[in-house]
């Protein structure tokens, strides 16, 4: 008898469409992934240069390389992040190849808090992060445009001081 075939994905049946980040995060993404990169080529130009390491222009090739198969892939990773309002929790994922989705509930959050990059503030984007009572399960939600990411702050102390109080 043949085996049921597995999803590829994981599958949500109660989370409708998931609600996407801005796509001019795209543009974030790639002027940071520049920006270390040159730095990185900047320290291997050093070794190069000052120290007289022969492999250094091997090492900035390398930089190079990687740096451009970053930018390639940041409009696809920047699609995969995604977030839902569920009744209880809210639910974030994010990653192409190493999907991570993190649940949330509304009652466990404590702080939640809105920073914006330069980049990222001139394009009118905003990253919202919220922490619950364990340190590790810290979730930021990058690139949502400022007026998205004051609301989902507003209604998300509004749920989490709800849940709290036990209504």
């Amino acid at each position: 008898m043949p085996e049921p075939e597995t999803p590829r994905r994981l599958d949500l049946p109660d989370v409708p469409d998931w609600k996407r980040v801005s796509p001019r995060y795209v543009l974030v993404e790639i002027v940071g992934t520049v920006l270390f990169g040159l730095a990185l080529c900047g320290g291997g130009a050093l070794l190069w240069l000052v120290v007289g390491l022969e492999w250094a222009p091997y090492l900035i090739g390398a930089i190079v390389l990687v740096t451009l198969l970053t930018v390639l892939f940041e409009p696809r990773r920047v699609r995969a992040i995604g977030y839902q309002l569920r009744q209880d929790d809210l639910l974030f994922r994010r990653g192409i190849m190493f999907t991570r989705f993190v649940s949330v509930p509304y009652g466990r959050m404590q702080l939640v808090d809105i920073t914006r990059g330069p980049i990222a503030r001139w394009l009118g984007l905003a990253d919202l992060k919220f922490v619950t009572a364990a340190a590790s399960s810290g979730v930021l939600i990058p690139g949502l445009a400022e007026a998205d990411a004051e609301s989902l702050r507003d209604r998300l102390v509004e749920l989490a001081e709800s849940r709290r109080a036990g209504l």
